[in-house]
């Protein structure tokens, strides 16, 4: 009798905890497949057939310390690159990746510790939309630079959509990493319907990359539908950061996620 009372006594606490945990749902993404950054065939043969280039005035990169610098080709003696090209020094070596866009201000850090020198390029940019690609560049021992990955915004997206999870309360929408809660913001915009019913929590149109520290930190801030809205809104949502690590099989795993500090 009293192991039937205990059993019981149980379930109930059971039941009255899972009753407590909150109903998350996912985050939906808004990427579709993206193909590899390429110059159209038009600037490639423009940065072929050069035989100088104009590069920008003010170096992406400039790390005197470890003789390496980063600087975008603005034009050659033939044309407009059209925002294509870069070139990366190290030493006596120089070496040009004609596919990699300088637009929109890229940024770019050298690890010494590991050899690697990482370097962001816009992948999608518009009114609330910016996305970049993430490049791992080594050198070999003539200071020759080579693409070792590329992380491709896309899959970042996909990873997340595994992992980040919102609840709301009203107007309290709260982020979760799994089952670790991120952060809770409230809402303030009240003349756009509400929440959108089916996906009211977004990320893809924001991923971008902080290279303040030679291991490169994800950022990611996610949008909100509305019933009324065209697009995603930002004015209430976090920006959320992780550290972002390779593995030599190209691998990629995100980090913990917290929320960025203003600065």
């Amino acid at each position: 009798m009293l192991a039937s009372i205990l059993t019981l006594c149980g379930l109930i606490l059971c039941f009255n905890s899972c009753g407590t945990q909150p109903n998350k749902l996912s985050v939906a993404g808004t990427l579709e497949p993206l193909p590899t950054d390429s110059a159209p065939s038009e600037v490639l043969e423009v940065i072929e057939q050069a035989e100088r280039f104009h590069p920008s005035g003010i170096a992406i990169l400039s790390d005197t310390l470890n003789d390496i610098s980063v600087m975008s080709i603005e034009e050659t003696d033939k044309a407009s690159t059209d925002g294509y090209g870069v070139i990366v020094m190290k030493g006596a070596g120089s070496t040009t990746f004609p596919n990699i866009s300088h637009a929109r201000k890229p940024e770019a850090v050298y690890d010494n510790q590991n050899g690697n020198l990482w370097l962001t390029s816009n992948a999608v940019a518009g009114t609330g939309v910016n996305v970049d690609w993430l490049y791992q560049i080594r050198f070999d021992e003539e200071n020759k630079a080579s693409i070792a990955h590329i992380v491709n915004p896309y899959d970042i997206q996909q990873q997340l959509c595994q992992r980040l999870g919102y609840t709301i309360e009203g107007q309290d929408i709260t982020l979760w990493d799994d089952t670790d809660k991120i952060a809770t913001f409230t809402n303030t915009i009240t003349d756009m319907g509400g929440f959108d019913d089916e996906n009211p929590v977004w990320i893809g149109d924001q991923i971008a990359y902080d290279l303040t520290d030679p291991v490169p930190h994800l950022l990611v801030t996610p949008g909100i539908k509305f019933i009324t809205g065209l697009v995603l809104t930002y004015d209430d949502t976090p920006t959320l950061t992780a550290p972002l690590t390779i593995d030599e099989d190209g691998t990629v795993s995100i980090g913990k996620l917290t929320v960025k500090a203003e600065e």
